[in-house]
């Protein structure tokens, strides 16, 4: 073969690698999800800060005093997604590995033999987000355990269902979407991800695209959610579900891109003109925990101009001290509604009040920041570039336009309840992304919710954090012209 054919067919073959590199970078974006605007990165980070100073002794208190470790994991999430004081975080880490049991167990309240399958699904998430080891956690293997509490072939339609190791005493299970949306985020971020929990959460979405929160009936569980005549889909739960899916999706899940993106799509439709979210039930009316949970998954789901809009309702709630008024001195703070943002600038924050300002500040700032619930621990957070004054930029104050919820949040009771999470929109429940109030001494409610998520392999939706794919494809390019180019040349001195 003469050297000139076979420069030829080298020069073919540059060509056609050429083209195939150039069209795969174009089908890879530089980078990941936009980024949000500088001005909710630095009101997410004025949260996280207001949030960071009321931890007491490495713990966020309930609402009747005492350790809540559902919400503390939630404020460990908080600050691990901003990046702020991590010297607290590190602190309330510990403390929640030295407490696994006060949380997902009624071991404290005198019920042994009860294991909650959402708080040790969401111990296993917060474990392996905070960088610690979750089969070494506090001396638990909460992977080992959370996989031990996933329902078997023969549990029929159940099956992939996490779920609670129940007795006599603790009541029936009451698992639901926020324990399985964060089942399938803690393993998938901890080892293999068994394709039967996630395939369980698909059974939970509703061809309208949204989800159900509980897959139980009055007359027993429900095979999927079309087939529950009366399902009423949740946008919170739909919001946790995004997340999940999309981390699911990203360790090769089949069909969980594509159901993450038609659920994104439901979520568009159900937010409020003026940006916000409601839940469901008593937490209809717009909500800061229903809205920063839904604007992060929509930012997760590449869905950014929805997302925009969702900081802005957040900002519009949020205590700077221009806009503070009686309760400048907790800037940063972001009420629950537009009604106890009022209350709050008329007459400041009160003991009695300050639960539902920490849960809501706890899941709104992930809304303001946007870094996914499956990207937590592993991606940088966003950095605003520094103000002069170091104060969150105002915003203008609520308007009437919010809808607030006129229903006041329900009032945990004293004795414990074999509930699941309810949902983040709920006052009183955690607004993080757990949607229960965590397990406090008062009372050891097991909690529920958390996301995230990056877009996968298979699915075409946007990826969080640096797209490195085009890095390396861009290299591998560089690198296949300078042998060609090497070879040429040496063919030429022969």
């Amino acid at each position: 073969m003469s050297r000139r054919h076979i420069s030829r067919r080298f020069g073919a073959g540059l060509a056609a690698s050429t083209a195939v590199t150039l069209a795969a970078l174009s089908a890879v974006p530089l980078s990941g999800v936009a980024a949000p605007a500088a001005a909710d990165t630095a009101a997410g980070r004025a949260a996280a800060t207001w949030l960071a100073g009321e931890f007491d002794d490495g713990a966020l208190p309930g609402p009747f005093g005492g350790p809540d470790w559902g919400l503390t994991i939630d404020g460990i999430l908080a600050l691990s997604a901003t990046g702020v004081a991590a010297p607290t975080r590190q602190a309330a880490t510990a403390q929640v590995a030295a407490h696994v049991r006060a949380y997902n167990s009624y071991d404290d309240w005198g019920i042994p033999g009860f294991t909650d399958g959402g708080a040790t699904a969401k111990l296993l998430y917060a474990a392996a987000a905070a960088g610690a080891d979750p089969t070494a956690f506090g001396g638990f293997d909460l992977r080992a355990e959370t996989l031990s509490l996933i329902a078997g072939a023969d549990a029929g339609h159940q099956r992939g269902r996490i779920t609670s190791r129940t007795t006599a005493d603790s009541g029936p299970d009451a698992s639901n979407t926020f324990d399985q949306s964060f089942a399938v985020l803690g393993l998938a971020r901890s080892g293999d991800l068994p394709p039967a929990t996630v395939d369980f959460l698909l059974r939970q979405q509703c061809a309208a695209g949204g989800f159900r929160l509980y897959p139980d009936t009055v007359d027993g569980p429900s095979p999927s959610c079309d087939e529950q005549a009366d399902a009423l889909l949740d946008v919170d739960s739909t919001a946790m579900a995004v997340q999940a899916l999309l981390a699911a999706a990203d360790a090769g899940a089949g069909g969980a891109a594509d159901a993450a993106g038609r659920a994104a799509d439901w979520l568009v439709a159900q937010q409020h003109p003026d940006g916000s979210f409601g839940g469901s039930g008593p937490t209809t009316g717009a909500n800061s925990n229903s809205t920063g949970l839904a604007g992060q998954a929509l930012a997760a789901a590449g869905r950014d101009t929805a997302a925009t809009r969702a900081a802005d309702a957040l900002r519009a709630l949020q205590l700077t001290t221009a806009n503070g008024g009686a309760a400048a001195a907790d800037a940063g703070a972001v009420a629950y509604n537009t009604t106890e943002f009022t209350a709050g600038v008329q007459a400041g924050i009160a003991d009695t009040g300050r639960d539902q300002w920490r849960r809501a500040t706890a899941q709104a700032l992930l809304g303001l920041v946007q870094v996914p619930l499956g990207r937590i621990g592993l991606d940088p957070p966003p950095s605003p570039e520094p103000t002069p004054t170091g104060t969150v930029t105002p915003t203008s104050s609520p308007t009437a336009t919010a809808t607030p919820t006129g229903t006041a949040p329900p009032t945990p009771t004293g004795s414990p309840t074999p509930g699941t999470p309810t949902p983040t929109g709920t006052a009183p429940a955690s607004p993080t992304p757990s949607g229960s109030a965590g397990a406090t001494p008062q009372t050891p409610a097991p909690t529920t919710p958390a996301v995230v998520p990056e877009p996968t392999p298979t699915g075409g939706l946007p990826r969080t954090g640096a797209a490195i794919v085009s890095y390396v494809l861009v290299a591998a390019l560089l690198v296949g012209v300078g042998v060609l180019l090497l070879v040429l040349t040496r063919r030429r001195a022969t």
